[in-house]
């Protein structure tokens, strides 16, 4: 089996990797080639990728190249794991917001949408010559924002799945809290990608007891710790929502916060050249404990899973993923993005069922699955009116002056990226 990864000079790589080793297995990789266009930093990855191979004892071969048709030539399946413009884009999506008095983050808000502009066409471009080369290929896109841009590839008519590590992140820390394995906790995951809520936390499988109300009565206060939101708000939702709804739900205290303190990007950017520091010491031969603080975590073992779910090594299985509604959420059109719990196997992810929303939950995903129609519309055509209206269509602005201003400043910072701008 061929696995090709498209942006493998990422400093998530090694978490990755070291999930292609420890789950070898459940997905027998024989060749794995990481590709990107920056060769140093990809030549340092490559050859700790090597090393954490060797010592787990894959026997899998990894290849690096900056040769995209060469990297996915006969590959099974092609993972997406880009950042178009690299930290010094996040960095401006997450502070050009703020001038306005909104959120800047990288995946929601006018920072997601100028990152959905920037990423759309590429990974377009990619997937078309991933079919040209192999049209049997799957493509799995970690390429936030996952929700657009997965409907973008599924639109175009591409073999594709969207992944995000948020539902195995909560899964794992659940599974801790309440002293059970994770393949024993089975979430209740509903909503569009980084906007979602877990409506049950069930014991064995979809049918089974749903400890949600014993985590909160035992945990609440972990819980709503870890997502920076009070106690008050868990018990009141009667429900967990994810981090990213913090951004929603204390809009302005974030702003604030934002305003007093280095951005995240700047903090990423930090890391990764401590952790690229890391990578060329030739004796480094596991990933370092400091990946652990960039993100992704578990990001891995999801991938490995779905992976081997669609190539029909795993057998059919069970995840939270990023596909179309196809009318299980009957209030959104069936060609929307959702991330839900599917079964995957060979032909792809077919969502389960869920129970109906309550309209708290359901409003919103009605609002911002509007907003990324039309943030992919303005994706693929172009067009300053596009932008705009995508903007005021988002929650986290709405307002007519607030979207001018923030179309321009999106469009500025952005002009390297965007010919039509």
């Amino acid at each position: 089996m061929k696995l090709a990864v498209v942006g493998g000079g990422s400093t998530y790589t090694p978490e990755l990797i070291d999930g292609f080793a420890r789950l070898r297995d459940t997905l027998p990789v024989s060749e794995l080639v990481l590709i990107d266009p920056a060769a140093e930093r990809l030549e340092l990855i490559g050859g700790l990728a090597r090393r954490i191979f060797a010592r787990q004892g894959h026997p899998g071969r990894i290849t690096t190249t900056s040769d995209l048709d060469a990297g996915i030539a006969g590959a099974d399946a092609v993972l997406l794991q880009l950042r178009i413009g690299g930290q010094a884009a996040r960095l401006q999506d997450e502070t050009w917001p703020l001038e306005c008095g909104c959120v800047g983050q990288e995946t929601t808000g006018a920072g997601g949408l100028a990152k959905a502009l920037r990423t759309v066409p590429v990974v377009l471009d990619i997937a078309d010559r991933v079919r040209r080369t192999n049209p049997d290929a799957w493509i799995i896109d970690f390429t936030n924002p996952v929700g657009i841009v997965t409907r973008a590839l599924l639109q175009a008519g591409h073999k594709a799945v969207g992944l995000c590590n948020v539902a195995i992140g909560l899964q794992r820390k659940f599974a801790a809290l309440l002293d059970l394995a994770p393949a024993d906790i089975h979430l209740d995951h509903v909503g569009l990608n980084h906007l979602t809520w877990e409506l049950g936390v069930r014991r064995g499988g979809p049918d089974g007891e749903d400890l949600l109300a014993t985590l909160l009565a035992a945990h609440g206060e972990a819980v709503a710790s870890d997502l920076r939101l009070p106690r008050a708000v868990l018990d009141r939702l009667g429900v967990v929502p994810s981090y990213y709804l913090r951004y929603f739900y204390a809009h302005d205290e974030v702003v604030r916060e934002l305003g007093t303190k280095p951005s995240r990007a700047a903090e990423v950017a930090a890391m990764e050249r401590e952790l690229l520091a890391l990578y060329g010491d030739p004796a480094l031969d596991e990933k370092p404990a400091l990946l652990a603080k960039r993100g992704g975590a578990f990001y891995s073992e999801a991938a490995v899973d779905l992976a081997a779910s669609l190539l029909g090594d795993g057998g059919p299985a069970v995840q939270v993923v990023n596909t179309y509604n196809n009318g299980t959420l009957p209030f959104l059109p069936d060609d929307a993005v959702i991330e839900v719990q599917a079964r995957v196997d060979g032909s792809g992810a077919a969502p389960l069922a869920v129970p109906r929303l309550d309209p708290l939950f359901a409003g919103l995903i009605s609002h911002v699955s509007a907003y990324e129609d039309l943030a992919l519309d303005a994706a693929l055509r172009g067009g300053r009116e596009r932008v705009f209206k995508a903007l005021l269509a988002h929650p986290l602005v709405g307002q007519f002056e607030l979207a001018e201003g923030l179309t321009d400043r999106l469009l500025a910072h952005n002009k390297e990226h965007l010919p039509w701008a």
